[in-house]
């Protein structure tokens, strides 16, 4: 029973510690952005959500979702958005990793990963449409005028004329991408990291 409970205490510990390691990593993923010329300037791509899509996987979706918070917490010390772009990126981050976690799960094979990644990018595609549009967009008034927004968006595309379709246009299908993008990575390397990150390396 005691070797039983020790066992499963350092488990816990490696779990937390792995957890921490990945969040760190994403955070400086986080940083390392930039911008892409057909996207407003206040979206830029990282690859931050790459870290807790392998937490997800390895580890499970509870740390998929620890790695979110942590990296945005630590962001949010920096932010120029007032928060809302962080809280953004947790809302999105989040519902990509926990259905990709959750699939997996049940599904531990490479079938798995890709059904529970591409669930995942599509799900924070969606979400991330509907919570820009009711949530984060009406916030981040406060810090930028509609008129504002919108005509970064009129810049590149002048047909634009309401948020939802800036949204469905530009946000939507560089969410998805951005999803896929991590996922081809994680599934290339998950396997081999597994095994280093819940420590059964030989």
């Amino acid at each position: 029973m005691t070797v039983n409970t020790a066992k499963t205490s350092n488990v816990n510990i490696r779990k937390i510690a792995m957890t921490g390691v990945l969040a760190a990593i994403a955070t400086v993923l986080m940083f390392l952005h930039f911008q892409l010329p057909f996207m407003p300037s206040f979206i830029s791509l990282d690859f931050s959500e790459l870290p807790a899509l392998i937490a997800a996987f390895t580890l499970g979706p509870v740390s998929g979702v620890a790695v979110c918070f942590v990296k945005n917490l630590v962001l949010l010390s920096q932010t120029i958005t007032g928060g809302v772009g962080e809280l953004s990126n947790f809302i999105i981050g989040s519902a990509f990793v926990v259905p990709a976690g959750l699939i997996y799960r049940h599904h531990r094979n490479y079938g798995g990963a890709i059904v529970g990644s591409v669930v995942g990018a599509l799900l924070m595609a969606v979400l991330g449409f509907f919570s820009n549009l009711f949530i984060i967009y009406p916030i981040y008034t406060n810090v930028m005028p509609m008129e504002a927004i919108m005509g970064m968006y009129q810049a590149i595309n002048p047909s634009v004329q309401e948020l939802w379709q800036a949204l469905l246009i530009f946000n939507l299908p560089f969410t998805f991408c951005k999803g896929l993008i991590s996922a081809i990575i994680t599934i290339l390397v998950y396997k081999k990291l597994e095994p280093v990150i819940n420590g059964k390396v030989v």
